[in-house]
């Protein structure tokens, strides 16, 4: 059987293939609401087609949790039921939906990442708001520096975890994923570069992994037994003094205790400005070492543009799944080309005169 084709199960649910789309922000929403899903509707739809598993974007937990005024969120049950249509589309391709839970953290407060004003953090004048972290250390030169999180305000965002995972569940998803990385709140408590704290959950490897491994309890907890849990990891900060690949190989065995079934194994995004790789696949090795380090399944993401790339990434054993992202949001036919039979009956007779260019490069790693 081709590796792209050989079914993933994890704990309940079984993957119909090992490719999926990471979560990707469009930034169409308003303050967490979906007033108008025609935008979510088709654009979850299409990029289902022939796939194993769609996660949709970044959803905050809490109003305070949102990195821009446009991401999505999951607090009420207005947006849960918004959502469950986002699920059912999905659902309706083949493919498991998947949800991704995010706090911003100290990335808060900022504009949508396009348009003329984009990337910006935004002040109160504009609607901005205080953004949260485990101390008051600016993501970069001019970024709101965040408010110390209180002990309370930390029990608070471990709630709001577990409460938008069940209402995940209720709208639908199959597989809920927690963002420990990009320098989003769970990623800055594990980082020296972020986290400053004295108490509990701050100098200590055991201390500064506190929050992430409560919050995967709570959210296990809330959400179905019988549902997959991942958590997507920066395995690796790229500067002095941060969160270390070894780091991620300690860490990954603990959240698996803790109910974690899949690890997303991205990078960076601690602060700005970074040195970061590049070329194709270049994350890879990270989900190859979390995988042969410590057992956990894991996904691969990062440049990964073409089905030979991937195929092999599965054949080598880099990684139990692959997430492929910018590709799919230009080509979301890609999958279908290599799986016809898992497209609409509409579309397969031009699917059978179509192909796929290939482009087989790895790193030198794998």
């Amino acid at each position: 059987m081709h590796p792209l084709s050989t079914p993933l199960r994890l704990r309940g649910t079984e993957l119909r293939s090992r490719l999926g789309l990471p979560p990707m922000s469009t930034y169409q929403a308003t303050a967490g609401n979906l007033p108008d899903v025609h935008w979510h509707l088709p654009h979850y739809q299409t990029r289902s087609i022939g796939m194993g598993l769609v996660i949709v974007e970044a959803t905050a937990v809490a109003p305070e949790a949102l990195a821009t005024p446009d991401d999505l969120g999951l607090w009420n049950d207005d947006q849960t039921g918004a959502l469950s249509e986002v699920a059912a589309v999905i659902a309706a391709q083949g493919a498991v939906p998947g949800l991704q839970l995010s706090h911003a953290g100290r990335k808060a407060s900022r504009s949508r990442p396009f348009g003329e004003h984009g990337d910006r953090p935004l002040t109160p004048a504009q609607g901005g708001w205080t953004p949260l972290a485990p101390s008051a250390l600016a993501f970069a030169d001019g970024y709101r520096v965040p408010a110390e999180m209180t002990r309370a305000q930390i029990d608070t965002a471990i709630a709001q975890f577990a409460a938008a995972a069940t209402q995940a569940a209720a709208a639908g998803f199959r597989l809920l994923e927690l963002h420990a990385g990009h320098g989003r709140l769970l990623h800055s408590y594990l980082s020296p570069l972020a986290n400053r704290r004295t108490d509990i959950y701050g100098g200590t490897f055991t201390n500064r992994t506190r929050l992430l491994r409560q919050t995967v309890r709570a959210v296990r907890d809330a959400w179905p037994a019988e549902l997959p849990l991942a958590v997507r990891l920066s395995c690796t900060d790229f500067l002095p003094g941060g969160w270390r690949l070894k780091d991620t190989l300690r860490l990954v065995p603990l959240l698996a205790e803790d109910g974690a079934d899949l690890i997303d194994c991205t990078s960076g995004g601690i602060a700005r400005p970074e040195p970061r790789p590049a070329g194709p696949c270049w994350q890879a090795p990270y989900a190859a070492a979390v995988r042969a380090r410590t057992g956990v399944p894991t996904a691969a993401v990062g440049k990964i543009t073409n089905l030979e790339q991937a195929a092999r990434l599965l054949a080598t054993g880099a990684c139990d799944l692959v997430l492929m992202g910018r590709q799919l949001l230009i080509d979301p036919m890609l999958p279908a080309r290599h799986a016809p039979q898992l497209a609409p009956p509409p579309y397969r007779r031009a699917l059978a005169t179509v192909s796929t260019p290939a482009d087989g490069h790895l790193p030198p790693e794998l």
